[in-house]
């Protein structure tokens, strides 16, 4: 019944995982087009670009994909081995994250002044995002919810399987791992060496009845 159990966990853990990994995937693949929107609108300048800072917000949506994507081969692989440390390395990322956005979502409704802690974004994606999250907000916000959902529901299957431990073969001495029992139990034993003096027993027998009728003649 554990065995049953642990395997349910790992399969949804698994399942779980791999939609904070799309989630990651998607926010790359879209700060991938944005860079190169970015360098096409470079090129139109007949000079050089080094007047300008490079855009944060592009990087830094690169950045968090790509740590989503991190976090979801630590997931996978932690999910696999049931691993005691790479089950708390995996929940302390899953935490990391989570405190990260409840930081920023924290300074974005309690700080009036939120737009102003940024730097400017020579880009303009940070406002074009924040003008399609304006217009699009109960949307962007069941979205935003969904993933803080899956991130802790995540964090609590990876406590539940570190919780129930990796799998135990060896309860008692009577117990072995389902691929070997059946080589120990059908195990043939090797004969005892005492047949082999049962062979040899009678020539000793046949040389003193050889004796004694030497003698008897």
């Amino acid at each position: 019944m554990g065995r049953m159990v642990r395997s349910c966990v790992q399969s949804i853990l698994k399942l779980v995982n791999s939609v904070i990994g799309m989630v990651g995937l998607a926010m790359v693949l879209y700060a991938v087009w944005l860079i190169r929107v970015w360098q096409r609108q470079m090129d139109e300048f007949p000079f050089g670009d080094s007047d300008y800072p490079p855009p944060w917000f592009i990087y830094t949506f690169l950045g968090l994909g790509i740590t989503l994507c991190v976090i979801t081969c630590s997931g996978h692989i932690a999910a696999d081995t049931i691993n005691g440390c790479c089950l708390y390395l995996y929940m302390f990322f899953v935490f990391l994250l989570l405190m990260l956005e409840a930081a920023v979502t924290a300074d974005v409704f309690l700080n009036r002044d939120w737009e102003e802690d940024f730097p400017e974004d020579p880009s303009g994606s940070f406002d074009q995002f924040k003008d399609f999250f304006r217009s699009n907000f109960h949307i962007c916000k069941l979205i935003g919810l969904s993933i803080v959902t899956v991130q802790g529901l995540a964090f609590l299957l990876a406590m539940i399987l570190k919780a129930l431990g990796p799998h135990q073969y060896y309860d008692s001495d009577d117990d072995y791992p389902p691929e070997r029992a059946p080589l120990l139990q059908n195990a043939v034993q090797p004969p005892p060496y005492l047949a082999e003096d049962h062979v040899y027993g009678s020539k000793p027998d046949a040389w003193n009845i050889r004796i004694n009728d030497k003698t008897n003649r």
